[in-house]
């Protein structure tokens, strides 16, 4: 008997308590997801209440499903497989339990803000400056963890799963302090320090590879440690795990400008990111390789267990997006594919089949092990299984064919060179049918999750829960170094794995340099944002209809970036400039139109058409799927915070002159919402001067106005030949 050996237990509540959430947040975030997808189809399903339309609940659905689902399921596969390869209880059950309700307070304080309009507007990055201290508090509190736990480990060497959950801790933390740089206007306002093209640039940094390294690094790590255990089977080549890994982390990092392609981003960063997107197939699919050969001999298995199918369609839909997006990534594609129905098809390949799949594979593998009992339904799980996958496949695939007809009415002209589609909401209306299949798609995936949820209610009801697992192990100062690795080709990563210091430092240079290389020459380099003597600051009635347009979350619909297409141009005018943008806090550039550019829209309508849209979109565009937003009428324009706006707008670098917020800008202010009000009346509609409409419209009709679009000269070519005759909108 080695007297050496220690007994210690493994705290299995903390895991309980992850799975408990990931499960109950995976059927909220996914129910808002049908919802706000019905209401794509069935506009009034928002029953014209303010705190739930599409825009405001995009951002709940979003956040749900990425920070409560995937996030829960992260630390509840953390947890759970970092004691048992470190052979060490957590470091602190106090920080245990810090993360765990630290982060369910901040999914509630999302669930409630989002809804009330208080965002940043940024994609992923949503929730105000304090929520964003408080995400930044509990991930310090998981880190530290993490790192005290591997610290105190009995295994000489870190596993591979433990790689990337390093990497996971140190590059979230980067990417969410720096892109959440923003100085406060109030307690639930704030203005990004960055502004325009170097805000799109440190946003899509942080956006891309909060893909990256929350949705799938972490996730990496649970396939690498639960596939092995449910097959019983090895990791297929130990050898393409380090390249897998190392790969991985240093190229992700440069790819975020491919969400901007073709837009006023300089010419140079685009094609870095381009470039690194196109090398990343290459580790993605090593990754992928791995986990599926690692199934080799164990096909039997397969076959009979629902988690490890789960596990397969999950590897391979992280291989199927990890194609796509370096794909989507090449200019000729994303001139089809960007601001189209594609990109949500590619996202939910990802997230529902990588991290729903993964997910659900790892809870019905860990609810037998926590209650010591069997699976309460085989046949159930399998039901999930087909239900789900036949519920993915009834979301992605018309989202796929919507994206395509989209992305080629938009650019389609006739023999004669005139707009095929010059009226936008024909092209919307084409699509309708497609976005009912998806919700039938979104209905069944619901479904299957809600099997899931009873399944392992059974499971855990038929079973005891093993609050703390008993296991024992030499402690690390006893352990001798294998001698085989002393020969091994790979010598040296094997003795780096024993140094989880010098391993995060040059997984922090990794992840650094990309981001470097990418973010510091636009901040250093004047003529990357030229400027534009004509753009001035908006005034203080636009900067509080431009907070409106924030709150209502219109940038979720539409796009404020004019590319240099024919298509774009003839439709919308002028194409964007970078230095259009250098007073935007935050940029508004959207991902995603199911409406119309609005870059050139000022000027374009009459103040009563804008009016009488917010009020009922029906009345000046027939068919919309636009909800009504009838409060923005009646409800009061808060002025109260308007010197505080200005103030803080004034600290990120908008020229307002000292005081100009304590007098000035009030009458100004006034003023403007006069004018406004009369060129109401030349449309026969009366309104008062202090409603948010009032501010709304006086921000639409800046847009564009400090660039005046050159209108093309009418020619009869063909198209694909010279510019020709502009085709009149007669809707947005």
């Amino acid at each position: 008997m080695n007297t050496n050996v220690e007994t210690f237990k493994y705290d299995n509540g903390i895991v309980r308590a992850f799975a408990i959430a990931t499960i109950v947040w995976g059927i909220v975030g996914f129910s808002a997801g049908l919802l706000i997808a019905c209401q794509l189809f069935w506009p009034d399903l928002n029953f014209n209440l303010q705190f739930t339309t599409f825009g405001r609940l995009r951002p709940l659905h979003t956040n749900a499903v990425i920070f409560a689902f995937v996030g829960n399921g992260m630390f509840m596969g953390i947890y759970y497989s970092l004691q048992r390869l470190c052979k060490a209880r957590m470091f602190s059950d106090f920080l245990s339990w810090v993360n765990f309700w630290g982060w369910q307070a901040i999914i509630v304080a999302a669930a409630i803000t989002l809804p009330l309009g208080l965002t940043t507007s940024k994609e992923y990055a949503e929730l105000e400056w304090p929520i964003d201290i408080a995400i930044t508090v509990v991930w310090v509190a998981f880190a530290v963890n993490l790192f005290g736990t591997i610290a105190r480990r009995r295994e000489k060497h870190m596993y591979v799963a433990i790689w990337f959950y390093i990497s996971t801790a140190v590059t979230v933390a980067v990417l969410h302090i720096f892109n959440s740089l923003g100085i406060p206007a109030g307690w639930f306002k704030s203005y990004s320090v960055y502004a325009g093209v170097q805000d799109a640039l440190v946003q899509w940094w942080y956006g891309h590879n909060a893909v990256a390294f929350f949705l799938t690094t972490p996730y990496l790590g649970l396939m690498y440690y639960f596939l092995p255990k449910a097959s019983g089977r090895p990791v297929f080549s130990y050898r393409l795990s380090i390249i897998h890994f190392w790969a991985l982390i240093f190229l992700y990092i440069w790819a975020g400008p491919h969400h901007l392609l073709y837009t006023a981003l300089p010419d140079w960063a685009q094609s870095l990111g381009m470039v690194f997107s196109l090398m990343l197939i290459a580790p993605s699919w090593g990754g992928m390789l791995n986990g599926l050969l690692t199934l080799r001999g164990a096909w039997n298995k397969l076959r009979e267990e629902p988690m490890l199918k789960f596990m397969v369609v999950a590897v391979t839909a992280y291989g199927m997006s990890t194609l796509e997006g370096p794909m989507m990534s090449i200019k000729s594609v994303n001139s089809l594919s960007h601001f189209t129905d594609w990109t949500i098809a590619h996202v939910h390949t990802g997230a529902l089949g990588w991290n729903g799949f993964l997910t659900f594979s790892v809870l019905y593998w860990l609810f037998p092990k926590l209650y010591n009992t069997k699976l309460f339904s085989t046949k159930l799980a399998n039901y999930h299984f087909w239900i789900g996958l036949l519920g993915m496949m009834f979301y992605v695939i018309p989202m796929y064919a919507a994206g395509v007809t989209q992305g080629l009415m938009w650019k389609q002209f006739t023999a004669d060179g005139f707009m095929q589609y010059a009226n936008f909401l024909e092209t919307v209306l084409q699509i309708v049918p497609l976005y009912m299949l998806r919700a039938v798609g979104g209905t069944l995936y619901i479904i299957g999750a809600v099997l899931m949820a009873i399944n392992l209610y059974r499971t855990a009801k038929s079973g005891q829960f093993v609050a703390e697992q008993e296991a024992q192990a030499v402690p690390l100062v006893k352990q001798p170094v294998a001698k085989e690795h002393a020969t091994s080709a790979w010598h040296g990563h094997r003795w780096l794995e024993a140094k989880p210091l010098t391993f995060t430092v040059l997984a922090a240079i990794a992840i650094l340099i990309g981001g470097l290389i990418e973010i510091v020459p636009l901040y250093l380099i004047k003529s990357n944002v030229p400027t534009i003597s004509a753009v001035k600051p908006y005034t203080p009635l636009e900067v509080l209809g431009r907070d409106i347009y924030i709150r209502e979350g219109c940038v979720g619909c539409h796009s404020q970036m004019v590319r240099p297409f024919r298509s774009e141009t003839e439709r919308y005018g002028e194409y964007s400039k970078a230095g259009e943008y250098v007073y935007d806090h935050p940029f508004l550039w959207g991902s995603k139109r199911t409406g119309p550019d609005l870059h050139r829209v000022g000027g374009k309508y009459p103040d009563a058409w804008h009016y009488n849209h917010m009020d009922d979109p029906g009345s000046t565009s027939p068919g919309s799927i636009m909800p009504r937003y009838p409060w923005l009428l009646t409800q009061k324009l808060d002025t109260a915070s308007l010197p505080a706006r200005l103030a803080a707008l004034r600290k990120v670098g908008v020229p307002y002159e000292t005081g100009y917020e304590n007098g000035p800008a009030q009458k100004e202010l006034e003023a403007q919402a006069q004018q406004i009000v009369l060129g109401l009346k030349v449309g026969s509609v009366e309104a008062q001067p202090d409603k948010e409409i009032i501010a709304l419209i006086a921000y639409l009709q800046r847009l564009g106005k400090d660039i005046k679009a050159a209108t093309p000269t009418p020619s009869p070519v063909a198209a694909g030949d010279a510019p020709a005759a502009t085709a009149a909108l007669s809707n947005p």
